[in-house]
This record gives structure tokens, sequence and C-alpha cells, in this order.
């Protein structure tokens, strides 16, 4: 049986990331068919706008799609195109593992932690944002709903029962913002009592970032709502070596989005020198989303062994390979 996912290569070196991942994913023997759409600069240049209708077709037909960097020109209608399919899509959770991997730059070992971020309200709105007339006042609303941090919690809750993780821990800043963060809270304690199973604390934002790097270790779940979310997920990359190690998950009712969270980075773009871990580690939360969990762990245990090696690996990562040469170093033990 066989699973069409919609693909979007991506901007600057989305091409090549994506062509290495897609790479280890046949080795893997996955059973996927692939529907390419474009989105981004390329989407402009070939169709005259940043995001098709037959883009976004596609990716509900299928309901999954694997998705390259993009990039969001200045002017041309959307602040970014990531925020602009998770609004369209209503992804509302953005999942962020970091994870550990030996041979990286990380300052820190054995660290396992999954943000879970609210994606589609709280401080990231655009409607209610102003400035005055005379430039001195600027402002912005901030609004959760009862809603939305129900469905961001429980999301993070039944991660933790389906992953067997122990603990989770809700993040806010409810004894300033007292409504809007108090009222996350109180929804986070309250859906707690529904899973016993797993134990449950609570963390106000700042001393969140003072305890990631003192002792990131006492972390398993968190969730959070946006710009907390935003802010923490890429602290925990830094734990663990940088976003080039960062996967993304966008989940919604219908649909799911999976991507790398790097940008598009168009200075070592065609230069055959990217890390694609970040896409490859996108494609194993895709897989788990896809119950193929046994095949998403074994692309996580071939990139573990492959930087143990240090075999052919990019220069990011302290190697002297290549896009190509690492794919094909992960394609050679995946079918070992």
């Amino acid at each position: 049986m066989t699973k069409t996912i919609a693909v979007i290569r991506g901007d600057g070196i989305g091409p090549e990331i994506m062509a290495a991942t897609l790479k280890v994913l046949d080795a893997l023997d996955c059973g996927l068919d692939y529907a390419f759409v474009d989105a981004g600069m390329v989407a402009l240049e070939k169709h005259g706008e940043l995001l098709p209708q037959a883009t976004l077709d596609a990716i509900v037909n299928h309901g999954v799609a694997l998705k390259g960097p993009l990039t969001t020109p200045i002017g041309k209608g959307f602040s970014s195109l990531n925020v602009a399919l998770r609004k369209h899509f209503d992804l509302y959770a953005n999942v962020r593992p970091a994870i550990s991997f030996p041979g990286t730059k990380a300052r820190y070992e054995n660290i396992d932690i999954v943000t879970v971020r609210e994606n589609t309200e709280g401080a990231y709105l655009q409607e209610g944002q102003m400035v005055s007339p005379d430039g001195e006042i600027a402002q912005s609303i901030v609004r959760n709903t009862r809603h939305g941090a129900s469905r961001i919690v429980r999301h993070a809750f039944e991660l933790a029962v389906r992953k067997g993780r122990k603990k989770v821990t809700a993040v806010h800043k409810a004894n300033i913002i007292k409504t809007a963060s108090g009222l996350f809270l109180d929804v986070a304690r309250d859906i707690a009592k529904d899973y016993p199973q797993v134990a449950f604390n609570e963390m106000i934002v700042d001393n969140t970032c003072m305890q990631l790097v003192m002792n990131p270790w006492q972390f398993d779940v968190i969730v959070t709502t946006n710009l907390f979310g935003d802010i923490l997920s890429d602290l925990c990359a830094g734990l663990v070596g940088g976003l080039g190690l960062a996967p993304g998950a966008n989940i919604g009712k219908d649909v799911a989005i999976f991507e790398a969270v790097h940008g598009s980075a168009p200075d070592i773009a065609g230069k055959n020198v990217a890390d694609p871990c970040a896409l490859l580690l996108a494609a194993a939360e895709m897989l788990d989303h896809l119950d193929m969990a046994e095949k998403a762990t074994r692309i996580r245990s071939t990139i573990r062994a492959t930087l143990e090696a240090h075999d052919r690996i990019t220069p990011d990562l302290g190697g002297s390979g290549t896009t190509e040469s690492f794919a094909q170093a992960l394609v050679e033990r995946v079918r070992a």
C-alpha cells in the first residue's frame, strides 16, 4: 500500500536537502509517492504567485506535506509564507523536538525535549496592530482563547502518552499577564487532571529560560503559547547544536506539514554543502505521524550512527563531505 505526500522542494538549499531526504526515504522503502508542488520564490517565478492554489489543493488532497525552507520576498503580500500556511490550514500545533546527536557542536549531551507551541493565536495575530499617526505609539493585541489553549495542551498530553513521555511542563507568564497567559495556565491545570499518568508542572517563562540553560535534563515535554514557544523552541535547538538539527511539525485536524525550521541559506545554495539533517528529522516526524514509527526510528538511529562515524558529513558538522555524500552514507547504513 502506498501513500502520496505533497512535496515542496523550497528555495535556496531546499532542493538539495530535499533530494537527500527523499533518497533516504526511498532507501527505507516507505511506500511513499511524491506529488511535487511549488511555493515561495520558485512558485513566484513559475506561476506568478507565492502560494499557488494548486499547491494548497495538493496539500488538502494528500493531507501530509514535506516542505523545504521558503523565502518570503519583502512586499509580496505575506509577512511569512510559513505563517500563511499555518493560518490557511489551521495548523494549531507546532511540535519541535530537540534531541542530542554525537559529533555536533552542542554544549550538552543526552538532551531529549519536545516543545509543543500553539501556532495560530497569541501574540502573532495580525489584526489589532497599529502605530499612531505620529509614530510614537505601537500597539499589538495578545489574544488567547479557551478553545486554542485546550487543543494545544491536550495535544501535548496526548503526545506524551503516545510516546511514553513522563512529564509535561506548561510555560506561562500568568504572574504578570494575568488575562491571556492566566487563561492558558488555568486550561492547562484543568486538562492535566485528565492525564494522571503524566506528571505535570508549571513554570514562568523567564525561569524556564534560565532552567533550560542550567539543567535542561529536567524537561520532557514543554507546552506553551505562540510567542513563548517560538523563543523556547529555538533555545532548545541551541542546546543540541543549532537549527541544522531542528525539525518542525505543524499539525492540524486534517492536514500536517513537516519542515526543516532553518532558512533557505541562499549564500550556500547550489554548493552541495548544506546539512540535510533537519529535513531528515522532519521526515522522521512525518513517518511517526503516518504510523511508521519503526522507520522513523531507523532514520534517527542512522543519523546518529553516521555522525558517530564522522562518515562523509557536511562542513557545518565538522566534516569535509557534501550533501550528496552525507545522503549516500545514510543510504548505505539504511540498506545494510
